[in-house]
């Protein structure tokens, strides 16, 4: 427990792969989203899952577990009143009821240098149920 905790407070490191999707994601939309898991021994946070660019939100929701903490980023493409194509890129931070304690202590101290590592992001969504992540906040948040 004592080592959870002090990598709790140094906060976690992201691999070079999570930045090169990231951009990736950002630059050439290559990906619909990604999925991100802390490793709490090592204490970086790796891939988890990638969504092609193919893929919906209804895929990244699904993607994420009932019982543990991810984070996750989505780009959302929409067109504007005025038929301009847009896109948002959303960080979410998933912590659902059924998760350990410990597991969402690391994931809400690590949150914020996590999301500053990945420059770009437009908005925020932290979820503890599938709700409070709905479609529909998605939308509602862009435009």
């Amino acid at each position: 427990m004592a080592m959870a905790f002090k990598m709790a407070t140094i906060g976690m490191r992201m691999t070079e792969e999570c930045k090169k999707m990231f951009m990736e994601m950002k630059w050439k939309k290559v990906h619909r989203y990604i999925v991100f898991k802390i490793d709490e021994f090592s204490g970086k946070v790796a891939v988890d899952k990638v969504g092609d660019a193919a893929e919906s939100y209804f895929d990244l929701a699904a993607a994420l577990p009932e019982d543990d903490c991810r984070y996750a980023v989505f780009d959302f493409d929409f067109v504007t009143v005025d038929n301009c194509r847009k896109s948002k890129i959303f960080f979410i931070a998933w912590a659902p009821t059924a998760s350990r304690i410990r597991a969402k202590m690391i994931y809400a101290t690590s949150k914020d240098g996590i999301r500053r590592a990945l420059e770009g992001i437009h908005y925020e969504v932290q979820a503890t149920d599938p709700s409070e992540m709905g479609f529909d906040i998605i939308q509602d948040r862009a435009k």
